[in-house]
């Protein structure tokens, strides 16, 4: 039995948004060919995630420091905790699917947050004297962007989203791109169906 972790970096549900049509649409299919996988969905809009502030880096000083955790203020030990839970959570699943839209050329602030909770010194890679080295190998990786124009992979969002991922190591990494939907509003179904159908594709193998 594998852990797949999904990663809903929207706020509107499958009927508003091309993203998350084609999200649902995989982890649909993804149940009905790994039927024994525990599938979780971290809904990024839905729940306290930290981003790094004052409390985060300033208890992270603190404990390099020699402070003990439990010195800490109740926000910095509620905060950093909560970083440390999600930097877990990603080590633990041996899949992770990110869906999101493309805003303003790049991602949503909130699913920064949560990549910054998975680049972390120590544990998903390590600085060494040949320059940092991966420690996070042999998971699969799916990013599912929708965009309104067509940029084929080369937009600042989806080349940082691959980008961060191999740096720590994860290289079985493919892309679906739901995009050219504003530029050809006509075309808007035949679209979304085609990510639908690669995604439904890609998930009986994942």
């Amino acid at each position: 039995m594998a852990t797949l972790l999904a990663v809903k970096a929207h706020p509107m549900t499958d009927e508003a948004s091309k993203s998350m049509k084609v999200f649902y649409a995989f982890l649909d299919s993804y149940k009905k060919s790994h039927p024994e996988d525990e599938i979780i969905t971290l809904d990024l809009y839905h729940e306290d995630f930290p981003e790094i502030d004052y409390d985060i880096m300033s208890g992270w000083n603190d404990l390099r420091e020699g402070k003990d955790f439990s010195e800490l203020t109740a926000e910095q030990q509620r905060k950093i905790a909560r970083f440390n839970e999600s930097t877990e959570q990603f080590l633990a699943a041996d899949k992770v699917v990110v869906a999101n839209g493309l805003w303003n050329l790049n991602i949503p602030t909130r699913l920064k947050a949560w990549f910054d909770t998975i680049n972390v010194a120590g544990k998903t890679f390590r600085y060494t004297e040949a320059g940092p080295q991966p420690l996070t190998e042999g998971k699969k990786a799916l990013h599912i962007q929708a965009s309104g124009g067509a940029y084929e992979g080369q937009d600042f969002a989806s080349q940082y989203v691959k980008g961060i991922l191999n740096f720590i190591g994860v290289t079985d990494f493919q892309q679906i791109f739901v995009e050219g939907a504003d530029h050809f509003p006509e075309k808007t179904e035949s679209i979304i169906n085609a990510a639908i159908e690669k995604a439904e594709a890609i998930s009986l193998n994942f």
